[in-house]
This record gives structure tokens, C-alpha cells and sequence, in this order.
């Protein structure tokens, strides 16, 4: 596993890594697979190992929407595996995944007993809180043009991989999928993006986005 440092595994002392492991299943999912559905009953949390996860849910008008994408080293159904509540996201794998899953009462034992696995599950926790209140605070004002500017900005930082002086998106959406998940027409996402490509600030390709200016693009999107 080769975990981002501010992963929930990439903050994990080795202790805990390796008593979550000793309690885990190995599972590997190909493209397009499902690891679970909104509503199912949780017995588990998963920690991606490689690949890419998305996380959906869905719109009032039952359209598929990509919340966020998950990578090497993230938890999964943390809080529907300690509390056994249904699933609140369907999960599917972008790519070729492979991961571990924690049965319930293996993961809520570990969080009752090993301090450190528990405040390190806190701290990812209460990020996630923090990235959605954010991404509400962007996504819910400015114009439509602005809200695609902030989900780039989000997706380069949260997925992006340097790629020499840019930073490469995989976006593994359509661009009806992007432009639903921030909340516009895809119309109007490509007159966005557009815009940004006429500026110098981004580059496209067949499933990527290059990110030449990150900070222009941030000033774009307040």
C-alpha cells in the first residue's frame, strides 16, 4: 500500500496497521464492481489498498451523483461499520481495486481497545466533516461557472498526481457525471472548462485534467 500522508492509513501508527490487518479480509474488485449499495446493512469497513473508489449518491430526481473519489490508503463505512447502520453511499471501483474489510465487531473491538486507532479514525472523521461543509460552501453559491472551478480545484488537491509542473486529474467521470456533481448543466460545464483551457489554466484529454495554474483556478472559484 503506498498510503497519501493524510490518509487514514498514512496516519496510522504500525501497531495499528498491523492489528487491523491481522483482523481484516483481502478483496480485490475489477472495474466497475460494486463494493456496496446505499441501504445495505453494514458488517464492515473497508481500507483501500490500491485502486480508485468512488463514492455515490444520488440526486432528489434519482440521478447518480459522484461525491467523491477514494484512493490507497482511505477508510470506508467507518461509522455505519461501528454503529451497524445502513450504507449512506453506494461504492464502486473506478479501477481495479484491492482492499481490506474489517468485519463490525472486529473494528469496534479494535476502536474500544487500541486508543490510538480510535483518535486517528477521529481525526479522519472529523476532516471529512470539514471537506463537506467546505465543498457545500462552494458548490452552494457563486455561479454555475464557479462551481466548476471549485470542484477542480477540490479534485486536483483531494486525487490530482503531479505530472511535471501540472497536476493530473484522472477524472474517471463523464463529463455529465462532473457536471451533475457540481450542481450545473453540461452545457455549461463544458463553456467552463472551456474558458480555463482558452486561459492556459487547464489542459483535457481522453479521462484526464491538467492543472497548470492552481492558484489562479482557486481565485476563479471564490
Amino acid at each position: 500500500m503506498d498510503p497519501g500522508p493524510d490518509s487514514f492509513w498514512g496516519r496510522l501508527p504500525s501497531a495499528e496497521r498491523s492489528a487491523l490487518e491481522q483482523a481484516a479480509h483481502r478483496r480485490a474488485y475489477g472495474a466497475g464492481e460494486y463494493l456496496c449499495h446505499e441501504g445495505d446493512q453494514s458488517n464492515h469497513a473497508i481500507v483501500v489498498v490500491s485502486g480508485h473508489v468512488q463514492v455515490i449518491g444520488h440526486s432528489q430526481d434519482g440521478r447518480e451523483l459522484v461525491i467523491s473519489l477514494r484512493t490507497a490508503g482511505d477508510i470506508l463505512g467507518e461509522v455505519a461499520a461501528l454503529y451497524n447502520q445502513p450504507r449512506t453511499a453506494t461504492l464502486r471501483a473506478l479501477d481495479n481495486v484491492e482492499a481490506i474489510t474489517v468485519p463490525s465487531n472486529r473494528f469496534t473491538h479494535l476502536c474500544q481497545t487500541r486508543p490510538k486507532l480510535a483518535w486517528t479514525l477521529l481525526e479522519v472523521v472529523h476532516a471529512r466533516f470539514g471537506e463537506m461543509n467546505r465543498q457545500r460552501a462552494e458548490y452552494g453559491a457563486g455561479s454555475a461557472s464557479q462551481r466548476v472551478y471549485a470542484q477542480l480545484a477540490q479534485m486536483a488537491v483531494q486525487q490530482g498526481e503531479h505530472n511535471g509542473s501540472a497536476i493530473e486529474i484522472k477524472a474517471g467521470m463523464t463529463q455529465q457525471q462532473l457536471a451533475d456533481s457540481a450542481a450545473t448543466s453540461r452545457e455549461s460545464y463544458a463553456r467552463a472548462l472551456r474558458v480555463l483551457r482558452d486561459r492556459g489554466i487547464i489542459s483535457t484529454g481522453r479521462g484526464w485534467i491538467r492543472v497548470h495554474r492552481l492558484d489562479e483556478l482557486r481565485r476563479m472559484a471564490r
